[in-house]
């Protein structure tokens, strides 16, 4: 009943099994370094932002991830901002810069707002409206 499966045991038993092949050494893999790692390499300072966190119930609430090097901080100190922790400077920095981004938007607009330049929109029916 099993005659067909001993003849196909035999014939791979007759097979030769092919000789196994030599493994080359595994060598070292370099890691690939990172910027922050390069620029610290370099002697130059470094920040990035890593993430930004939203509460989807309050729009006006996040936060922002931060990493920086050392480099980085030392310049923020001699630049006159201060902090008992590296993060505290960072975070001052950072809040700086989040104000004059704000406040160059406020001018922006006041600047357009006080130039006499307006737009008007009247609605033309159908989708379409005239802007002037």
């Amino acid at each position: 009943m099993f005659d067909w499966f001993k003849k196909k045991s035999k014939s791979k038993e007759n097979r030769k099994s092919p000789e196994p092949k030599a493994v080359p050494p595994i060598s070292k893999v370099e890691s690939v370094k990172t910027d922050k790692e390069i620029a610290t390499e370099k002697g130059e300072p470094w920040v990035a932002v890593l993430g930004m966190e939203v509460d989807y119930n309050n729009l006006a609430q996040g936060a922002f991830t931060l990493d920086w090097n050392d480099k980085f901080v030392s310049n923020l100190i001699r630049a006159g901002y201060q902090g008992k922790t590296d993060a505290d400077i960072v975070d001052q920095w950072f809040q700086n810069v989040c104000r004059h981004v704000v406040m160059e938007t406020w001018e922006q607009e006041q600047a357009i707002k006080n130039s006499g330049i307006y737009v008007q929109s009247r609605d033309l029916g159908n989708g379409r409206s005239e802007v002037s």
